[in-house]
C-alpha cells in the first residue's frame, strides 16, 4: 500500500520512527559483537542473507506487481547499498560503536547538498544563511569529534574515521536513489528487490575476500546473535525507515534518526565500556545541532 507525504508525525509514523530508532541501535553493537568471530565481508554477506530470506516469501507473492523497468531501476540504489553496508559494518572493524555511528550521520548533511544539485526544488537553499550556519557548525563538530578521539594517534582510528565517512557519504547517495527510483512503490516491495541484489554483491565479495567458512564454526549464541541483527538491523529497520519517508518525507526521519548515536552510546557503555570524552560531547552536540539546524531549514522551505 502506498502512503501519500504529509508531512505530519501521524501515530504511524512516529511507530516507525521509533521502531527504526531501536533497531539501529542494536544493530552496531550486534556488528562488533561479531566482529572478533567474522570478518566483515562474511558478516555482511551473511546478514543480508538473512534480511533476504526474511522478505522474499512476500517478493514471491508480490511478483506479479514487478516490471523490468523497476528491476533495472533497482540496480542503482543496490549499488549505493553494497557499498554503504561494507563501510558500514567495515567501521565497527575500526572504531567504537558510537563514535562510529557518530560520524556516519553526517550523512544527513551529504543528503541535502546532494539535493542541492539533483532537486530543482531544493535550489532556494543555496541563499539561506540558516543552512549554510547549520551545515558550518556540523563541519565544525565533526572536526572536533574526530580530533578529540583519545584513541586518534592509532592508525586503525583514521582508517575507521574514515570508513564510517565513506558510509555517510554513500548512504546519502542510497537515500536519494531510493527517493527517486521508488516514490511510488511500497517500501516492503522495493526493499525486498534491493536486498536481492544486495545479496549478490556482498556473497560476492565474502567469496572473494572473505572467509565464509568461518560461518560454520559460529557458535550458537553467535549465530542467534546473527539472525536476530539481520532481522531487526536490515530486514525490518529499513522498511520502517522507507514507510516513515513514505508517510512524513525525508526530514523528520533523519532529524530523529539524529538521536541513534547517544542511543548506541548508552548501550556501548554498557558492553564494551565506551566513553566519550568532553570533547567529543561538546563536538558531538555541536555536529548534531548543525545537522538538524540544517535539516529544519529544509522543512521550512
Amino acid at each position: 500500500m502506498k502512503h501519500a507525504s504529509s508531512g505530519h508525525l501521524t501515530p504511524a509514523a512516529a511507530a516507525a520512527c521509533a521502531g527504526f530508532v531501536v533497531c539501529w541501535t542494536i544493530g552496531p553493537i550486534f556488528i562488533k559483537q561479531l566482529s572478533s568471530v567474522l570478518d566483515v565481508w562474511t558478516q555482511n554477506a551473511a546478514r543480508y542473507g538473512v534480511a533476504c530470506l526474511f522478505w522474499l516469501p512476500l517478493l514471491v507473492y508480490a511478483r506479479r506487481q514487478l516490471t523490468p523497468t523497476m528491476l533495472k531501476k533497482a540496480l542503482i540504489p543496490a549499488a549505493f547499498n553494497i557499498v554503504m553496508q561494507s563501510c558500514w559494518a567495515g567501521a565497527f572493524y575500526y572504531a567504537d560503536p558510537a563514535f562510529a555511528v557518530l560520524l556516519s550521520r553526517t550523512s544527513i548533511l551529504w543528503v541535502s547538498l546532494f539535493s542541492l544539485l539533483f532537486f530543482a526544488d531544493e535550489r532556494p537553499l543555496i541563499k539561506s544563511k540558516r543552512f549554510w550556519a547549520g551545515s558550518a557548525a556540523a563541519i565544525a563538530g565533526l572536526a572536533g569529534v574526530i580530533l578529540c578521539n583519545p584513541k586518534l594517534h592509532l592508525s586503525g582510528t583514521w582508517m575507521g574515521v574514515a570508513i564510517a565517512l565513506g558510509a555517510s557519504i554513500t548512504w546519502a547517495g542510497y537515500a536519494l536513489s531510493v527517493k527517486m527510483v521508488f516514490r511510488e512503490v511500497d517500501s516492503k516491495l522495493s526493499f525486498s528487490i534491493i536486498t536481492v541484489y544486495t545479496v549478490i554483491g556482498l556473497t560476492g565479495l565474502a567469496f572473494l575476500l572473505g572467509r565464509p567458512a568461518a560461518l560454520t564454526e559460529l557458535s550458537p549464541k553467535n549465530m542467534v546473535i546473527l539472525v536476530i541483527s539481520a532481522v531487526t538491523a536490515i530486514a525490518i529497520a529499513h522498511v520502517l525507515f522507507y514507510a516513515a519517508i513514505h508517510r512524513i518525507g525525508a526530514t523528520i526521519p533523519s532529524m530523529i534518526n539524529l538521536l541513534t548515536p547517544f542511543c548506541v552510546l548508552l548501550l556501548s557503555r554498557v558492553v564494551f565500556g565506551e566513553h566519550l570524552t568532553g570533547g567529543q560531547w561538546f563536538f558531538g552536540l555541536l555536529l548534531i545541532t548543525g545537522i538538524a539546524l540544517a535539516v529544519d531549514v529544509r522543512r521550512r522551505m
